[in-house]
């Protein structure tokens, strides 16, 4: 189960969000999800577990506790909206004016 993990510190590494899950069971992956241009956290990452029963009770146990002196929200990671749509006009206009 693919867990997403938000409100998180800027100084948490992807390390320390394996190490709370690692209490509630095995880790596939970690991982802060850091901007591209500067490198610096987003405050918010993901975890992977392949267990789903452990995935519950880590966002259970995990949901509105304190990590890295921030209180953290865990919940079940919902798939990415689809944008295919995005590149299709879109955008205001602005009124045109009428000749």
């Amino acid at each position: 189960m693919n867990i997403f993990v938000a409100k998180l510190s800027f100084d948490t590494r992807s390390e320390d969000l394996k190490e709370a899950f690692e209490a509630y069971g095995e880790v596939s992956s970690a991982n802060v999800i850091h901007d591209k241009f500067t490198g610096r956290s987003k405050g918010f990452g993901f975890v992977e577990m392949d267990n789903d029963e452990d995935a519950k009770k880590a966002i259970e146990g995990l949901n509105e506790t304190e990590l890295d002196g921030r209180t953290i929200v865990v919940k079940k990671a919902e798939p990415r909206a689809d944008r295919g749509d995005s590149n299709r006009g879109g955008g205001g206009g602005g009124g045109g004016r009428r000749w």
